[in-house]
């Protein structure tokens, strides 16, 4: 399962965990406005803006987990099972496959607003990139500086929620997980007032005001964690304070290979992200390299027509500062 989430301080930062127990040799792929998409049902577009993110490149083709184009727009794609639904091809509709739905909205929208209204007429339909690459079951996340938005295709049709907390995780519905969080009102990070009747306590430990607030990593309780760490999370307006911050609200709610258990595999947090919008730099840190790395797009050839992949740096590197004494 994943975890994203929005940041601001001088500058605004979009990123997620992806949790899986396998990876595809993921890559950060730049691409740049000459590149041309070409959508199964839904055109051609040899023209747009730039885009930097996390994919699975195939056939020349950028299937993204994340992105954030040069406007400053991001979008990532969550697991979403047993609630996404994929519909057949409507006419009068843009059909859009869910593997090119984030280049399609990246790809024409500058801003979550325009995101909107290109929404309006996309009906996601069941076509996979190959057979051997099925369609997995996604909702996504949609977020400039201004505004964020969850956009789920479920039974009932293509429903977009307004992300009032910045985060998105996975099951269940987005409504629900917005429900989950009136559990815990009473959570402060202040020290907890004594309400318990006719009893004179105090506390004994620091942080008992959020005592209560889950600890464990299914993805509801990761929605409440990461909400509460966002919402009260302070850093400088330093580049490196608030990127440094952005992986400390993710890693609250990390996955560790041993905790999650898939058959003989384990779920881990593969990779963390973390994309400053406004500069068009996307970070990254891997579970076995916690230095983080980053690709600026803005010092590629953003006007040329092919692909720029960058291999993930998985491997740790330890800096032992008295290894010359």
């Amino acid at each position: 399962m994943c975890t994203a989430i929005t940041y601001s301080t001088k500058d605004h930062y979009f990123g997620r965990n992806f949790d899986l127990e396998y990876s595809y040799r993921e890559e950060v792929t730049v691409v740049p406005r000459n590149f041309p998409f070409r959508f199964r049902r839904a055109g051609e577009c040899a023209s747009h803006y730039a885009l930097i993110g996390m994919a699975f490149v195939q056939e020349n083709y950028p299937l993204f987990y994340d992105a954030v184009n040069e406007r400053g727009l991001g979008m990532a794609g969550l697991n979403f099972p047993g609630n996404a639904v994929y519909f057949p091809e409507k006419e009068g509709k843009t059909n859009v496959s869910p593997f090119e739905f984030i280049p399609y909205i990246l790809a024409k929208c500058a801003n979550v607003a325009e995101a909107r209204e290109l929404l309006k007429n996309v009906n996601l339909v069941d076509i996979p990139f190959r057979k051997e690459l099925p369609l997995t079951p996604l909702h996504w996340m949609i977020s400039d500086k201004n505004a964020s938005i969850v956009v789920e295709n479920t039974a009932a049709g293509l429903q977009v929620y307004e992300n009032l907390v910045g985060v998105m995780t996975n099951n269940p519905p987005f409504p629900m997980l917005m429900n989950r969080l009136a559990d815990y009102m009473a959570l402060s990070i202040e020290p907890p007032r004594n309400n318990f009747a006719g009893v004179d306590l105090t506390p004994y430990s620091r942080g008992m005001g959020a005592m209560g607030l889950p600890g464990d990593l299914s993805s509801a309780s990761r929605f409440v964690k990461a909400a509460f760490t966002r919402a009260h999370s302070l850093s400088g307006e330093s580049e490196e304070e608030s990127v440094s911050q952005f992986f400390h609200i993710l890693d609250s709610v990390e996955q560790q290979r041993g905790c999650v258990k898939l058959g003989e595999r384990y779920e881990i947090t593969l990779y963390a992200s973390c994309c400053n919008t406004d500069r068009g730099i996307y970070y990254y840190k891997t579970y076995d390299n916690s230095r983080i790395h980053g690709i600026d797009m803005r010092r590629e050839n953003l006007d040329g027509k092919e692909l720029v992949c960058y291999p993930l740096i998985e491997h740790e590197e330890f800096d032992i500062q008295n290894e010359n004494a």
